[in-house]
């Protein structure tokens, strides 16, 4: 295995010898679970476009796709154009839309792809704040132009909404407005401010338990049209309260990237789905821990997630909406895009040495799929910052 010089803590350099990396599954009928397991998916910039970063997106439309298939040749569903693709931190409406067009396309390319895709109110949020009226209004363009093109629906957390609701009623009305209209069963989605300090406060209460309450009853009251609820709170309590009071057959699907792999697992009374921005960075340990759950065997379910673990919660650190610098990191050391470069120059959200400790921790985790490449390229992005 190859040996790499990292930087420490007190500013030396030191050998580090990689680890065997999770073997990826060869080829052909994907693997099947018994949880629902959706991956946020990052979209890959475009490095040679002649664009100002902070100020435009250019994507790679090629690897952006080529990625949704690796994922679903790992039995992973594709939660498409969500905050993990830098939704509205660089990718904006007319951006998402062609994104969330291509990838139902290549999920059209073949049997039983999963794929639901992300709505918001971002286009408004582009040009004013608006009132209640305006959100529905805004929603609903977002949900039609999705369902014109076959695609199922996550319901995303509205900024302009959190401006404009003076309390929980707003909520429910817009949810109520929202969820009668719609084709198919939705995905709700609550996003923590700890991942878009913009939405803190949603539901219409700064606190969690309360919020939950408006948030529960929009719920149960239109169950038939809510395929789930992802929660992404960073906190197991607070999940398993509220999942425990769904309505029958509505579904938690976790958010939580610090404690997935015991919200997974579930226990006597009920387990979460996921839907995780982590699951793209650690696609091959999902797959092969998931497989193992749906065999019956939970320790080798755990064996294969827990190492995982510290490696999400390095990503998902405090300002936790930097994540996606990391995510972006691990699939250039992994190969799956030729370049570590963002949208919006969110390349540089992380320090160099964040990096060097989730090389670290990804290969204490196995997933850096060809440690030779893997070693290659840290050792490249090193020297750039002067240390050859």
């Amino acid at each position: 295995m190859p040996t790499i010089s990292l930087p420490t803590k007190d500013r030396r350099l030191e050998p580090y010898t990689t680890g065997e990396p999770i073997v990826l599954p060869k080829k052909g009928d994907p693997p099947k679970f018994n949880r629902v397991a959706y991956a946020a998916t990052h979209v890959v910039a475009d490095p040679l476009a002649d664009i100002d970063p902070w100020l435009d997106a250019a994507i790679d439309w090629e690897s952006t796709i080529a990625f949704r298939h690796y994922l679903w040749d790992l039995g992973l569903g594709v939660a498409e154009a969500m905050d993990t693709a830098q939704r509205g931190t660089g990718l904006d409406w007319s951006g998402a839309k062609e994104l969330i067009r291509r990838a139902l396309e290549a999920a059209r390319s073949r049997s039983g792809a999963l794929i639901s895709c992300g709505v918001g109110t971002d286009h408004l949020e582009a040009t004013h704040g608006g009132t209640v009226d305006d959100v529905i209004h805004a929603y609903e363009e977002q949900i039609e132009a999705i369902e014109a093109m076959g695609g199922r629906v996550i319901l995303m957390a509205s900024r302009a909404l959190v401006r404009a609701a003076k309390g929980p009623k707003d909520y429910v009305k817009v949810y109520d407005r929202i969820l009668k209209q719609v084709r198919e069963p939705v995905i709700l989605h609550w996003l923590g401010e700890m991942f878009d300090p913009q939405l803190n406060g949603y539901w219409g209460a700064p606190d969690h338990i309360a919020a939950m309450e408006t948030c529960l009853a929009i719920i149960n009251d239109h169950a038939a049209k809510v395929d789930g609820v992802k929660i992404s709170l960073l906190s197991k309590d607070t999940e398993i309260l509220m999942r425990r009071r769904l309505a029958p057959g509505v579904r938690m699907y976790t958010g939580d990237d610090f404690n997935y792999a015991e919200l997974i697992a579930g226990d006597e009374e009920g387990h979460s789905d996921a839907l995780l921005g982590i699951f793209d960075a650690i696609a091959p340990a999902a797959s092969a821990g998931l497989t193992r759950l749906a065999a019956g065997d939970r320790q080798g379910f755990h064996s294969v997630l827990e190492p995982t673990v510290p490696l999400s919660r390095h990503i998902f650190k405090q300002p936790t909406r930097f994540y996606k610098t990391g995510i972006v990191f691990l699939a250039w050391l992994n190969g799956l895009q030729d370049q570590f470069v963002m949208v919006g120059g969110q390349e540089s959200a992380r320090s160099l040495s964040h990096l060097v400790e989730l090389f670290r921790l990804a290969d204490k985790a196995r997933v850096l799929h060809d440690p030779d490449l893997a070693a290659s390229r840290m050792s490249r992005l090193l020297a750039m910052h002067g240390l050859a």
